[in-house]
């Protein structure tokens, strides 16, 4: 039987999600991204509820939930997707049940989908050092200051394992070069010291030394530059590290969060422990981290697989 036409949300529901949007903002302090996909997904739900009959919010049931998830899997969500839906109903529903929009919270016993584990895909250490010889190769033979401050995104971003975001966040505050540190605004306004290597700091200086040829109104304390003088855009940032990418044959077409789990990786190879990695990549949890522990431990399978004689 085909779902009834969805109609517009009557304005209790608008005024319900305009609230549980400021409360993700102000109280969770979560990023305008995930406020505006919890958003999005509880009013999808919304929307199913009303379209089968269901009006407020005390009526909602643990079927009803489950009924709505079924629907997404049936119309081709994938398991990620159904997974955040999932999450964001069971935030919603304890937040409206603190508020007292409903007595039970029918979301206390949704479980979320399981997502399939994917290895990220990532660089070798002499992927890595081929691509920074490549891009500073091409610095030489282009001495203009895109060069050399794509010389200086690359190396950051591969000794540092920073979000793009953090990289373009960047101040000129924010660097210590004679500690050879980073100060990072990471997710959730969190902030954390990063450390860098000498190759990205002498990348680093040599931008510093060329980005008064940009410099304009809207520069401000960025330190990563776009030509026009503002803040570097991301998407500019995404496309210079995929055009690197270019000059390594068979390397994975990777962007700037493939060079971070490439830095993860090889920290972990090399003997960092667990607890450093997930500092300086900023992530919250370990659990977030230990992907990284199965790239490692997958090619050290491999290559037990094929050294060992009774493998």
């Amino acid at each position: 039987m085909d779902e009834p036409t969805p109609r517009e949300l009557p304005a209790g529901f608008q005024e319900v999600l305009d609230e549980f949007a400021e409360h993700l903002t102000w109280q969770e302090n979560r990023s305008e991204h995930t406020v505006r996909a919890y958003r999005g997904d509880v009013d999808d739900l919304m929307r199913h509820l009303l379209a089968n009959g269901v009006e407020r919010l005390d009526q909602v049931g643990l079927a009803d939930l489950r009924g709505w998830l079924a629907g997404e899997q049936s119309a081709g969500l994938s398991a990620a997707t159904l997974q955040r839906r999932s999450g964001a109903c069971r935030v919603f529903f304890r937040w409206a049940r603190s508020r007292g929009f409903v007595v039970d919270d029918p979301a206390a016993a949704l479980k979320s989908p399981k997502v399939p584990r994917r290895l990220p895909r990532t660089l070798t250490r002499d992927d890595a050092e081929t691509l920074m010889k490549a891009v500073m190769d091409a610095a030489q033979l282009d001495d203009t200051p895109a060069a050399v401050r794509n010389v200086a995104i690359l190396e950051v971003l591969y000794s540092s394992g920073l979000r793009v975001s953090e990289l373009c966040g960047l101040d000129l505050s924010d660097i210590d070069l004679d500690r050879g540190v980073l100060r990072v605004l990471g997710k959730g306004d969190k902030e954390r010291t990063v450390p860098v290597g000498v190759p990205a700091l002498r990348a680093l200086d040599a931008w510093l030394a060329r980005r008064p040829e940009w410099i304009g109104p809207a520069s401000r304390q960025a330190v990563f530059l776009g030509h026009r003088g503002g803040r570097l855009d991301p998407r500019v940032a995404r496309r210079v590290v995929h055009e690197a990418m270019r000059a390594i044959p068979d390397a994975p077409d990777i962007g700037p969060h493939g060079l971070r789990h490439a830095m993860a990786t090889h920290l972990l190879e090399g003997g960092a422990d667990l607890r450093s990695v997930q500092e300086m990549l900023g992530h919250a949890s370990p659990a977030t981290t230990q992907i990284y522990t199965h790239v490692s431990g997958e090619r050290l399978r491999q290559a037990f697989q094929l050294a060992h004689p009774r493998a």
